[in-house]
This record gives C-alpha cells, structure tokens and sequence, in this order.
C-alpha cells in the first residue's frame, strides 16, 4: 500500500470480525511504532496489549465509572454527551474489540500527549497496511483504581493517553467529509 493509498484507507473502526490478531503481528506494529517522533528523542511512550475480552470488558466498565463520577461533579462536562451510553451496561467503549492497546508514559513528560498521538497515529498507520481497523477511544482511559492499574501494569508515576483499539474490521465505511486546508497566512 503506497502512502496516499495508507492516509486514504485509514478509518476509525468499531465494528470487528469475531478473529484475534496474531501476537507476531502486534508486536511487528509496535516495531514500526517505535519509529515515530519524539520530543527530544526521548521515546517515552509504553505500551500494554490487552487481547483478554472479559479484561476489556472490566476496563470499560471501570472508565464508565470514572466518566459517570465525572459528569456527576460537573454536569456541563463535555463528556455529558456520552451519558445515556455510559449508563447503558451492555455498551462497552471498547465496541467488543479483540484488541486493546494502551499507550502509556511518564507523567512528568510535557510533551507527552503529542509524544502518544504520534505514536498512535504510527500505529494506526501500521495496522492500516496490514488490513487491520483501529479507533482510539477516549472514553477508555479513565482506569482510576489503583488496583485495575496495578493488574494491566500501569507503573504509578505513568498514565494512560491513547486506548487504541484493533482488530479485523466487518466493513470499512466511506471516508467522512474533509475541509480543504485551511491557510491562514503565506510570508
């Protein structure tokens, strides 16, 4: 697949064949990964496959509770939107996925959100030209429990920023609508 074709044929997929994606070819993403760009080089970002369904499932539940919490300490959330579906026990934010990937790193980092959005988009790009669907789902980084965190080893000085979730998709929708660039002054 040449780039264009990559940039093109990305989409955010929820909907997925009921098939596991082969550990070799998880860790082949993650090596192409790797390759993104880093403030300073310094590479922060970490990463926690989770391809436990049930697993999945705690976890969504668990950020449900912590965006719930959330809502209810601030009504004017703009994560409101999402609360009859955060309400609902049978959705989960993982859209049943078979895999989740967590990209994970150093509080203390302050470039660490850019760092985790590209190498998210690397990864997304990577599993792209193999065939794969992904989606990275904001909704499932509110893990709050010491105890959940400890289980999926997420060290305490560290957090999580980019759920990423894979698998072999049902169907890749048409591609939304994009705007022309938007060029607000050429020097």
């Amino acid at each position: 697949m040449d780039f264009k074709a990559l940039l093109t044929n990305r989409r955010s997929i929820r909907s997925f064949l009921d098939q596991d994606v082969p550990l070799p070819v998880l860790e082949e993403i993650l090596q192409e990964t790797c390759l993104a760009p880093t403030a300073s080089n310094r590479q922060p970002c970490r990463f926690i496959i989770i391809r436990d369904r049930a697993l999945m499932k705690r976890l969504s539940d668990e950020s449900k509770r912590g965006l719930l919490a959330d809502i209810a300490k601030n009504p004017s959330s703009p994560t409101k939107q999402y609360e009859e579906a955060l309400r609902d026990e049978s959705f989960n934010v993982f859209y049943n996925a078979p895999c989740l990937i967590y990209i994970i790193g150093p509080r203390d980092i302050s470039s660490l959100d850019v760092d985790c959005g590209l190498t998210a988009a690397y990864l997304m790009f990577a599993a792209t030209a193999r065939g794969l669907g992904t989606c990275w789902i904001g909704l499932g980084a509110h893990i709050r429990d010491r105890g959940t965190l400890n289980e999926i080893g997420v060290p305490d000085d560290h957090e999580i920023v980019a759920p990423i979730i894979l698998g072999y998709p049902e169907s890749i929708p048409p591609a939304s609508e994009r705007h022309a660039p938007t060029i607000v002054k050429v020097i």
